[in-house]
């Protein structure tokens, strides 16, 4: 049976919040193995003090899509609720002023490039400043914590949607990453990880028992999570990747895409584990997502065997379809690079390089970035 670290510090190691008040980095996902939300765990615990929330991207009920997140108070508690993702990303002083002890409680994706790890190591490094403790109720990684791809960020390309040096499937847990930043990139605190009962790195989400609940409004499924990272390389781009429909980050396509063209293009990369077929999409007309209520035409994906599967592969596969047979596509280089991380992987992008090529520069300083993590490492195989 495998229970989360919230279950973990409800249960036997209340001691690192009791007598203590407390600030709760969290959301929707946040809660415990009965869905029980954490929120509602602590106001309900008469020693601990909820002093205040912490909103990451999409807010504390997770149903936020847009850019910038007020200050306010829960509607539900009363308690103030302060952005992280609005005028500032990382928690000021006179926010942290008066806590005792930082708790991070949500659920990632297993993803260098989902801003809710950025929020945790920004965290970091104000908690340690103002001298607050932080303690990380970790959880499982959803896509598992065997597979390792590349690329390994680029230090010229850091940015919120990737703070350090790290694999873009990394397969760490969240609090193997916190552990990692303090070790690694110079996120000194007073850091304490809750560890996840009965996780085993060859699980996925599924395989846990546990309830899942889709940690953005647009990755809804484990399915999708695992899905991520092959066509959001495409987000910065003038594709849609589904946002809007039934089916983000299973499809991708424009309106003036020939999706059997592109569809052969991006089979003939031979991407592992998935698979490819041409499909139509339509995104809901009021969402305000690209293409909102026209037919888009492109590649619906369909993982097959995930022990076999490359998000990476995959991701490159479509790039390199869509810049090879659409003459309208084009991609954002800034952001390519903020989410592919690798400038050599870029350069020879725009050169038009094929996608095996590509693959094979997305493995530079995977090796070295695997035997770092090794010693952060919490759960076995």
């Amino acid at each position: 049976m495998v229970r989360f670290g919230t279950d973990v510090l409800f249960d036997r190691s209340l001691s690192l919040v009791r007598g203590a008040r407390v600030g709760l980095v969290t959301n929707h996902t946040g809660f415990d193995s009965n869905r029980v939300p954490t929120i509602d765990r602590l106001r309900a615990e008469s020693s601990v003090t909820l002093a205040a929330l912490f909103a990451p991207e999409h807010g504390i009920r997770g149903d936020q899509d847009h850019d910038g997140i007020a200050n306010g108070a829960d509607e539900r508690t009363g308690v103030p609720v302060y952005s992280l993702f609005g005028k500032t990303r990382e928690p000021t002083p006179a926010m942290l002023k008066g806590l005792d002890v930082i708790l991070y409680d949500i659920q990632d994706v297993g993803t260098r490039f989902y801003t809710y790890a950025t929020t945790l190591s920004y965290v970091m490094k104000q908690a340690g400043e103002a001298g607050v403790r932080v303690v990380v109720l970790d959880r499982p990684n959803p896509i598992g914590g065997l597979i390792v791809e590349g690329p390994v960020l680029d230090t010229r390309h850091r940015s919120f949607v990737g703070a350090h040096e790290i694999a873009l499937r990394h397969g760490l847990t969240i609090g193997e990453f916190a552990a990692m930043c303090r070790g690694e990139f110079g996120r000194e605190c007073d850091l304490t990880v809750v560890p996840c009962e009965g996780w085993r790195r060859g699980m996925y989400f599924e395989d846990t028992g546990l309830p899942w609940t889709g940690p953005s409004p647009n990755l809804r499924t484990v399915e999708q999570a695992v899905l991520y990272i092959g066509p959001c390389l495409l987000e910065f781009s003038n594709l849609s990747v589904g946002r809007g429909t039934d089916l983000p980050f299973e499809v991708v396509g424009a309106p003036w895409v020939d999706a059997e063209a592109v569809c052969d293009a991006a089979r003939a990369c031979e991407p592992p584990g998935v698979h490819l077929a041409a499909a139509t999409f339509t995104p809901d007309a009021a969402s305000g997502y690209p293409y909102a209520g026209h037919e888009c035409r492109g590649i619906r994906m369909r993982v097959m065997s995930r022990d076999a599967f490359g998000a990476v592969p995959l991701g490159l596969a479509l790039s390199t379809a869509f810049r090879d047979r659409c003459p309208t596509f084009e991609m954002n280089r800034p952001g390519f690079s903020r989410l592919c991380g690798s400038e050599a992987v870029v350069e020879r992008f725009f050169a038009g390089a094929p996608s095996r090529e590509l693959l094979e520069l997305s493995w530079l300083g995977v090796q070295e970035f695997v035997e770092a993590r090794e010693g952060y490492l919490m759960y076995a195989e």
